[in-house]
């Protein structure tokens, strides 16, 4: 039986700009299980970028209660909230954000960096990783010399380095051709296969269809939490039958 990894409780952000206080996210409610695969979507404004800004312990709220793993980490300091993020929480973003002269290998070790990880076990987990992603020859690669796709495969293992309990991964194949976008996608369907939580936030109804549950946002509220019953399997639309390569 799952077990529930995190819930919101009244969750509220409002930013003050000048004098006028701005209402971001308007006291949202509910709880996600381990193994859970969600898509956040709302059009522009909608709220849910602060919402996974908040659930990766990048901001904190004005009101309500964020419980992850049983603590309430709404009310963590920033250094509390920081160790959370670098050990439970693995992020994907549109942009990759690898760092441009720094091999693919260093890339996906620098969270175990941060981690206080010797340089020998760091350099042979995130190889393992590039490995699984099929990077086993772009090791050495400099972003500027993969494709986007495989920039996105490298932002995924770096995410996956420090075995997090949850990918947030927003807008991920954003900056993708739709083909590639469907492989990325084959990726974290099959993660989410193997019990890893995975939320991706995107405005693609198409994108939205591989995941299992959809969460809708408008003017800062959850408007629904549906539950999609024809998921999409994004390995028969992508190129290759085998993006996530693991010995079995």
């Amino acid at each position: 039986m799952s077990q529930l990894l995190f819930e919101t409780i009244g969750l509220k952000k409002t930013y003050i700009v000048g004098d006028q206080a701005v209402p971001a996210l308007k006291g949202v409610s509910l709880q996600v299980v381990s193994g859970d695969f969600l898509a956040v979507m709302g059009p522009s404004g909608s709220g849910k970028s602060t919402f996974m800004n908040l659930l990766g312990c990048l901001d904190t709220p004005s009101e309500g209660r964020y419980m992850f793993k049983g603590s309430e980490v709404s009310s963590f300091s920033a250094d509390e909230r920081a160790r959370i993020r670098n050990e439970q929480i693995g992020f994907v973003f549109q942009s990759f954000n690898l760092l441009p002269r720094t091999s693919a290998l260093d890339n996906v070790a620098l969270p175990l960096r941060y981690n206080g990880v010797p340089i020998k076990e760091r350099r042979h987990r995130a190889a393992e990783m590039l490995v699984k992603m099929g990077l086993a020859d772009r090791l050495d690669y400099r972003p500027s010399q993969l494709s986007g796709g495989q920039q996105q495969r490298v932002a995924i293992a770096r995410a996956l380095v420090c075995d997090p309990a949850i990918i947030l991964a927003d807008e991920p194949t954003g900056a993708l051709d739709t083909r590639t976008g469907f492989e990325v996608m084959a990726i974290l369907q099959e993660l989410n296969m193997k019990g890893m939580t995975v939320v991706v936030v995107t405005h693609e109804p198409e994108i939205a269809a591989f995941t299992r549950r959809h969460l809708l946002f408008r003017d800062g509220s959850l408007v629904s939490d549906t539950h999609n019953e024809k998921v999409k399997d994004a390995r028969m639309l992508s190129s290759k039958a085998e993006v996530f390569h693991e010995e079995r």
